[in-house]
């Protein structure tokens, strides 16, 4: 894996945003894809927020998707697997550009049809120990018409991504604002956060 995450180490370095299109395999992606299908079934995926513990928002209108948070007690080994993979990736960023990352927080989030999350920064205003967004999507064979594009908002324009399954990227939570636009489809991802505390 090493060679995907110096893509993405890489890629961030050269573009303010780290991507890499095969960052997760199909087998992991359709595990992962099959874990929220059971979440959703056993009813343990809940709408999301905005704000921390603090100052939670549960009746905002920013955003429309359900989250579940993950962990590595949980018995899914895809779930396991992911984590893992994130702690390797850590790993590596701290040898090689040494950001002193020392946790991290993941979520599943599921976009049904019609949802989208507005502009924004992904660190909180009371809490600066994110440092960095890496978010994987889970969604196969996605279109452009499909909607449900990660926007980014660099100083010199726009960048869109589709959350295509395999896709990973990776930027810095307190600078790059963005967006996921209206989506047609239902959509899914993890998206989790490298911090420093």
């Amino acid at each position: 894996m090493q060679e995907h995450f110096d893509l993405l180490i890489d890629s961030f370095l050269n573009n303010d945003i780290g991507i890499d299109t095969s960052f997760l395999n199909d087998k992991l992606s359709k595990g992962l894809q099959q874990n929220i299908k059971d979440l959703e079934n056993d009813n343990k995926m809940i709408a999301a927020g905005v704000g921390n513990d603090e100052v939670k928002d549960h009746h905002q209108k920013m955003r429309g998707d359900t989250i579940y948070w993950m962990d590595k007690s949980h018995d899914n080994i895809f779930e396991q697997e992911f984590l893992q993979l994130a702690e390797d990736f850590i790993g590596r960023l701290n040898n090689t550009c040494y950001t002193g990352i020392n946790d991290y927080e993941f979520h599943y989030a599921v976009y049904d049809e019609g949802s989208f999350y507005k502009r924004h920064l992904d660190q909180f205003k009371n809490d600066d120990s994110r440092k960095y967004s890496l978010i994987s999507y889970l969604n196969d064979y996605w279109k452009t018409e499909d909607g449900g594009q990660l926007l980014l908002h660099h100083e010199s324009g726009q960048q869109s991504v589709l959350p295509e399954a395999g896709t990973t990227v990776f930027f810095k939570s307190n600078e790059l604002e963005h967006e996921v636009t209206l989506t047609n489809r239902r959509r899914m991802s993890i998206s989790g956060w490298l911090k420093s505390n």
